[in-house]
């Protein structure tokens, strides 16, 4: 597992930060411990810190310590029930961007911190007995009950921040800015004007075929590092997946020609990273797919809802538009020679195009909002592409005047007059 990957999976997971926050607080709790152990014995003379017996102490530590399990469990039970409803009403993808929430995270780890703390304090209030003298750390209670009090000011936020992630434009919005910050990472340059878009893929007559040696989704290829080894010989390869592409056991991974030893043959196998799931680190349609998913769920007859399904197709249209100016790279790298040494498949501007249109516009058909705005898209798209980029718009255009056509056109007899009945049935052209 690659760095990359294991980041991705920590900063998707509901532990990691709780787990920093706990480790944080006991490390926080031995020092406060420690600067108590120093303190005068008559810790009145500071009006802030706990004056109090220490059997007081323990008790209001035990509250503490009761209250944060409280909390920490109400806030568990809340997150997962947002998660099973979002899952359901909207798509199951989009569940990742509430585990990855850091407003989530952060809460539930000052819970478990608060938690943690209390307990560490606890266990060093000691009541004088048989002439020893007791302890009652008073900065420790202090910020025990301090910790309490932002622990509630916590709560109030979780509960408001979650009740405004929950909406659809919401998510969809938070999905369409991790897939910008997606395109500005792997495509940062500018398109050269005329430029064709898909230059032909290289032949490459394989000698040698790598085979999965487990089941799972592409995540992540180091093309730099298939370079290098190809590079040092006369070798060739061509991968026979595209990043979030599943990758079945024993199937064929990637087809090589030229002279491979098994070290080299090795390299090429961690240069590819297969996951369980696909991620946005080198697959920005992924984050089309998402918003996809969001419309397809939307115009499902049981849902019913063409606003959110507008909404995506907005962001949707937003991601286009800016990925219309940018240069894809070609799925073929030439050494300095210009001889292809890797083909590496990677969905091209028509891929993008027909990804985010064409699920909509086949759900859609019937529902004025869908048909308006996929034209006004391609219309404003049409207005700003290159000319090579312009064809399949045109024909995304098309077959979405025509589908508008057949689904929007009066019946016969409600055209020909015969029946007030039919003409009242008749869909209605207004929005």
């Amino acid at each position: 597992m690659t760095l990359q990957q294991v980041g991705e999976r920590l900063r998707s997971s509901l532990w990691f930060v709780p787990a920093l926050f706990a480790l944080g607080a006991f490390l926080l709790a031995l020092v406060t411990l420690a600067i108590d152990d120093g303190l005068s014995p008559e810790p009145g003379q500071l009006f802030f810190l706990y004056g109090g017996s220490s059997e007081g102490a323990r008790s209001m530590l035990s509250t503490i310590a009761q209250s944060m399990l409280t909390f920490t469990g109400l806030v568990f039970t809340i997150t997962m029930l947002v998660l099973q409803l979002a899952s359901s009403q909207l798509s199951p993808r989009v569940m990742r961007t509430f585990l990855r929430d850091r407003g989530n995270q952060v809460v539930l780890g000052l819970f478990v911190a608060t938690f943690v703390y209390t307990l560490a304090v606890l266990r060093d209030v000691r009541t004088s007995v048989n002439g020893d003298e007791g302890f009652v750390p008073g900065l420790s209670i202090w910020i025990a009950f301090t910790l309490l009090l932002a622990s509630v000011g916590a709560f109030i936020y979780y509960i408001d921040h979650m009740a405004h992630a929950i909406r659809a434009n919401a998510v969809i919005s938070s999905i369409a800015k991790e897939c910008e910050q997606a395109l500005d990472r792997l495509y940062p340059e500018r398109a050269a004007q005329g430029k064709p878009e898909r230059p032909a893929l290289g032949a490459i007559p394989a000698s040698l075929v790598l085979k999965a040696r487990r089941a799972g989704v592409v995540v992540g290829v180091d093309e730099a590092r298939l370079l290098a080894v190809i590079e040092s010989a006369d070798r060739r390869a061509e991968l026979a997946f595209a990043v979030g592409d599943f990758v079945p056991f024993g199937s064929a991974l990637v087809r090589l020609s030229g002279r491979w030893d098994r070290d080299a043959a090795e390299e090429v196998y961690k240069a590819i990273t297969l996951g369980d799931e696909r991620t946005l680190q080198q697959d920005a349609a992924f984050g089309f797919r998402q918003l996809v998913d969001v419309a397809m769920r939307a115009l499902s007859p049981g849902t019913n809802d063409p606003t959110t399904a507008v909404q995506a197709l907005d962001r949707l249209h937003d991601l286009l538009r800016r990925l219309v100016e940018r240069e894809i790279p070609s799925p073929n790298r030439a050494d300095a020679t210009g001889v292809v040494r890797l083909v590496a498949p990677r969905p091209g501007w028509n891929e993008y195009v027909e990804l985010a249109i064409d699920e909509i516009r086949l759900a859609g058909e019937g529902q004025l909002q869908v048909a308006r705005h996929l034209r006004h898209m391609l219309t404003d798209l049409l207005e700003v592409a290159p000319p090579h980029r312009q064809a399949v718009l045109r024909r995304e255009l098309k077959l979405t005047n025509s589908g508008a056509a057949r689904s929007f056109a009066e019946p016969e007899d409600a055209a020909a007059g015969d029946s007030p009945a039919s003409a009242t049935n008749a869909p209605s052209r207004s929005g």
